[in-house]
């Protein structure tokens, strides 16, 4: 969990509807989430809990472009601040990187409205920066296209794992019906 700098602070306030309303309402209670319209500054890609974590730590583990990450622990989701342009290069990577059906997420963009984390979350908030704006984030397609490789890979790493869970419990089972007997 992080918390934001004040350039931080600086640069998504400005995407609010009011940026100074939303700012004052951050000096008040820093913990604060606010709602913002997407589109505007950022879009968000929002996926499960599980792949997202991963993503994120695979993104961080091997130093490649990452900009804003955030969680929602209520509804297990996790979104990724990406530049406004974003959505179609997004898509396309995801379908490249996918050996068969692509991952399912959901695009906020134009018309969307997305709860971020006050700019001093605490560890128990239901929403938390996992890594939080330090100043406005550099909108470069290598951002996109690591998001994209690092999100596929993820989805795969958790849907192999959630099989292996599954056929080693089957198995377990299995085995304990032939022992008994």
């Amino acid at each position: 969990m992080q918390m934001m700098t004040r350039r931080g602070v600086q640069w998504i306030s400005c995407a609010a509807d009011d940026p100074d309303e939303c700012r004052e309402a951050w000096l008040v209670d820093p913990r604060r989430p606010y709602a913002f319209p997407a589109g505007r500054f950022f879009d968000v890609v929002v996926v499960g809990q599980r792949v997202g974590l991963e993503t994120f730590d695979q993104l961080q583990r091997h130093g490649m472009p990452l900009g804003p990450v955030m969680a929602d622990r209520a509804s297990g989701q996790v979104g990724f601040f990406v530049p406004t342009w974003a959505r179609e290069p997004f898509r396309r990577m995801v379908r490249q990187e996918s050996a068969q059906e692509a991952p399912e997420y959901r695009y906020l963009g134009e018309g969307s409205v997305v709860v971020v984390p006050g700019p001093m979350p605490l560890t128990g908030d239901r929403y938390i920066w996992l890594r939080a704006p330090m100043r406005r984030p550099e909108a470069s397609p290598s951002r996109i296209a690591a998001l994209a490789a690092m999100f596929v890979a993820a989805s795969s790493v958790v849907a192999r794992a959630d099989r292996y869970g599954r056929e080693q419990t089957a198995a377990s089972a299995e085995g304990e019906a032939t022992h008994a007997g």
